[in-house]
């Protein structure tokens, strides 16, 4: 919303304190939940073949491993169609794709139509740039929003069956999920969706609304769904297993990773990586603390 002026001080301080959201998620929220469900110490880890094996840590595993492939196979298809090469410089890239940096003299004197052939161009390669941009990027953030919906399912099923701890998890909820909301809309705000504009519309409602319908389902239920049944505990530690192998993988690899290690345009300025850095670590303290209670 240009219209608002907001100061970039504030957007690198949403995306990076979102940044922390993710990965505190992913370790504080989910995976010691998981293992709190079926993890080797519980009632349903030492029973049957949950018993014989660490569950657990298997299906966050599996998880890392099934999102590192599909990442993989993103990045592969879009080099593919785009004609990127990793070790090429971008103008071999746009060769190979059928474009030249050169601009041949058309046979007529005319300026003005050399110069709108010019024009139109460098406006098809500006959208095959937003284009593949957006490719690169869309998949990375689909997998991270999948992961978060999932935790969001479980975290409403749980608070429209509750009881007396209600007073304690409300604020406990609307801190939490406000911040995970933080953490991927300055995430979405800067993928360049171009001609895209309907998606981010469609990502927003997703996630807006699956925790109150998770809520509603789970006051429908509440007379018979018991989440401490070993079904529901079953159900709730796999669902928290599998997104905090998501989280991870995005959090670690599509974001810290990519951001300040891998990130060819990073800032070279110390006091603003600094500031970067602090707001990526104030969010896992926070969690933490929110996290001593729900």
């Amino acid at each position: 919303m240009p219209g608002w002026k907001i100061p970039h001080s504030v957007y690198i301080f949403a995306r990076y304190f979102g940044t922390g959201v993710i990965v505190s998620t992913a370790f504080i929220h989910l995976l010691d939940p998981a293992y709190k469900r079926i993890g080797p110490k519980t009632c349903v880890g030492e029973s049957g073949y949950w018993g014989e094996f660490s569950w657990c840590a298997a299906i966050v595993l599996a998880s890392v491993v099934i999102i590192f492939l599909l990442d993989l196979a993103a990045e592969v298809y879009v080099e593919h169609k785009y004609g990127i090469h990793k070790n090429e410089s971008a103008t071999n890239a746009l060769v190979s794709h059928g474009h030249s940096l050169d601009v041949q003299p058309a046979p007529v004197t005319s300026a003005a139509r050399d110069e709108k052939r010019i024009d139109a161009w460098m406006s098809d390669e500006d959208s095959m740039t937003i284009e593949r941009s957006f490719q690169q990027q869309i998949s990375a953030f689909l997998l991270l929003e999948f992961g978060i919906i999932f935790h969001s399912v479980i975290i409403g099923l749980n608070f429209g069956v509750t009881g007396s701890e209600f007073a304690t998890l409300y604020p406990v909820l609307v801190f939490h999920q406000s911040f995970e909301r933080l953490g991927i809309g300055a995430r979405m705000s800067a993928i360049p969706f171009g001609q895209h504009t309907w998606l981010p519309w469609i990502l927003c409602a997703a996630y807006g609304l699956t925790t109150p319908v998770s809520i509603a389902i789970g006051l429908g239920v509440r007379t018979t769904y018991s989440p401490r049944s070993k079904t529901s505990l079953i159900v709730q530690g796999v669902l928290n297993a599998v997104s905090a192998g998501i989280l991870i993988y995005s959090g670690l690899v599509e974001l810290l990773a990519r951001d300040f290690l891998f990130d060819p345009c990073r800032t070279k300025r110390r006091p603003k990586l600094l500031f970067m850095v602090l707001c990526t670590l104030l969010e896992p303290g926070i969690m933490a603390l929110i996290g001593k209670w729900a």
